[in-house]
């Protein structure tokens, strides 16, 4: 049986960073598009500068054109980025829009949603269109419930969460046809001011919202990351922690992980001294494999894990740091 398809093309924002490359949950975030869209093809919304190299990315994706947006406002605010994101779709004709969960993102959708009375779906984690009706699988409730969410109305606007989709390229690449778009904002738009903008340090380590694999840290740590960091470095994945640690000083509170935090939903989850409390729960519930390391028999984290090892986190994971090297030669 053929799966339905989109009666148009989807759009995609293309989420990047500012020397122009293309972050990493973009092209899993094409990949879905491309099934859903079949034939009427994936349209790509760039906002600033498109790098070469992102062309060339985009174009073995199978992206057909890449929308570049400018405005006489910044684009960073999200009330501006909306009207650019529903010109360009109403110039294309999608009749769904995906962009991928982040905080900032999920504004963005609100907005256009609000504005163009779309449909919207936040943090999903499987897509298809059936009877015509796009279809949203997500969990809730701390991950504790899978639900299926239909949209009725002619337009979709849907986030998706990172590591939803695995991605790849399109067996007939494209060469991107680049369209220009002036935008300008709105007065509505333009009631908020961005006063500054400072680029985080790179740490060299994924981010942790995308990440494949996740690393975290909780109170039996006693503020000593230096274990988590090394597994997480061996991983090639990212360091969280629980809201303890957050609170006590022991890492930025952009690490937290939970329901008043980031919520994650890598491939591998390992916990390092976490108990497993519902609101940390909630934030990672949805990880694919979850692995559990804590010197208390009884803690929670084990009713959900996939692998629980009751030993001290600092002799366990510098010796599973140290057989991984090892197996690499």
């Amino acid at each position: 049986m053929t799966a339905e398809t989109t009666s148009g093309p989807v759009l995609v924002l293309l989420d990047h960073t500012v020397d122009g490359a293309l972050r990493a949950p973009v092209r899993e975030l094409v990949t879905l598009a491309r099934g859903l869209a079949g034939d009427a093809g994936v349209e790509g919304l760039w906002a600033g500068q498109t790098a070469p190299a992102a062309l060339e990315d985009l174009g073995r994706l199978g992206v057909r054109r890449v929308h570049r947006v400018s405005t006489d406002a910044d684009a960073h605010l999200t009330a501006v980025l909306a009207e650019a994101v529903e010109q360009v779709r109403v110039s294309v004709g999608a009749p769904l829009v995906l962009l991928v969960s982040s905080f900032e993102n999920k504004e963005v959708a609100a907005r256009l949603a609000v504005a163009t009375g779309a449909g919207i779906i936040t943090d999903a984690d499987a897509l298809t269109v059936e009877g015509g009706r796009v279809v949203a699988g997500k969990t809730v409730f701390a991950g504790t419930w899978t639900t299926r969410c239909a949209i009725t109305t002619p337009t979709a606007v849907v986030t998706v969460k990172p590591n939803s989709v695995a991605a790849s390229d399109a067996e007939s690449p494209t060469a991107p046809e680049v369209v220009e778009h002036s935008v300008a904002a709105s007065a509505r738009a333009r009631r908020v001011e961005l006063v500054e903008r400072t680029e985080r340090a790179a740490s060299g380590r994924p981010d942790l919202g995308s990440a494949h694999v996740v690393v975290v840290g909780g109170r039996g740590t006693n503020g000593d990351f230096s274990a988590v960091e090394e597994l997480a470095d061996v991983l090639g994945g990212a360091v969280g922690a629980t809201r303890v640690a957050t609170d006590e000083g022991w890492i930025g509170h952009d690490a937290q992980i939970g329901q008043t935090g980031v919520t994650v939903a890598p491939r591998l989850y390992v916990g390092a001294g976490v108990s497993g409390a519902v609101h940390h729960r909630g934030g990672m519930q949805a990880s694919g494999t979850i692995v559990a390391v804590n010197s208390d028999a009884d803690a929670p984290i084990f009713e959900i894990a996939d692998l629980g090892i009751v030993g001290d986190l600092f002799t366990v994971l510098p010796q599973a740091a140290a057989e991984l090297r090892r197996l690499r030669g």
